[in-house]
């Protein structure tokens, strides 16, 4: 006997959405059984100084495992797309058979491919920039994944 699949597919654009809480929304999603597309991953964006977001991608590339000098066993990404699908698979309890089934219904694509060009994208207004002013009117400071995985490639990247 076949089971039949119910899981129900959501096409995510990432364009202008914090990536934090996306990614939250995201796993949350993952989690109940909905398979997740993201498109555009290079236009989320990371709020905070130029430096602050610079400093922690940096210090994160810079770990070491330490069992071993001579092999290094801590990877972290580099590609717009593989940024975001890493920030969601590590919300997800990927020791457990539920998360790692959760993580291998995730898609993650730069740009949009042409067979979800057609298809209704959703976004989150709870992980929207906004205007980029605080209520206290300060102004919000944010980069984008792109130019993040511009500058800690060495631009290897870019359009």
């Amino acid at each position: 006997m076949l089971e039949e699949s119910t899981s129900t597919q959501i096409v995510v654009d990432a364009t202008g959405q914090r990536l934090g809480r996306m990614a939250s929304k995201v796993a949350k999603l993952l989690l109940s059984g909905v398979e997740v597309i993201i498109v555009n991953a290079e236009k989320a964006i990371i709020t905070g100084s130029k430096k602050a977001v610079l400093k922690r991608y940096l210090r994160l590339m810079g770990r070491r495992q330490l069992t071993s000098h001579k092999v290094v066993k801590v990877w972290y990404p580099r590609r717009p797309d593989r940024i975001v699908w890493y920030t969601i698979a590590r919300m997800l309890p990927r020791k457990k058979p539920r998360g790692r089934e959760a993580v291998k219904r995730l898609k993650v694509y730069v740009g949009v491919p042409k067979e979800l060009e057609n298809i209704e994208k959703i976004s989150f207004k709870d992980a929207e920039l906004g205007r980029g002013v605080t209520k206290s009117g300060k102004i919000i400071r944010y980069m984008t994944i792109k130019e993040v995985s511009n500058i800690i490639s060495g631009g290897r990247f870019s359009d």
